[in-house]
């Protein structure tokens, strides 16, 4: 598994969590940036996905 993907998931998690406190506190500015995270997060997955991918098409 691509460290790519560890890393993304490990954000897309500290996003929804990020989100989830700024909503339960009224911050929008924590509520944004955990939706941001998860956004990096998810893209960051994909990469990942995309280079296991690469790694299993030379095997």
């Amino acid at each position: 598994m691509d460290n790519d993907r560890v890393e993304g998931s490990m954000k897309n998690i500290k996003g929804s969590i990020k989100e989830g406190v700024g909503k339960a506190v009224g911050d929008s500015k924590m509520q944004t940036e955990g939706k941001m995270d998860k956004a990096e997060g998810k893209i960051q997955n994909t990469i990942g996905g995309i280079k296991d991918s690469f790694r299993k098409d030379r095997e």
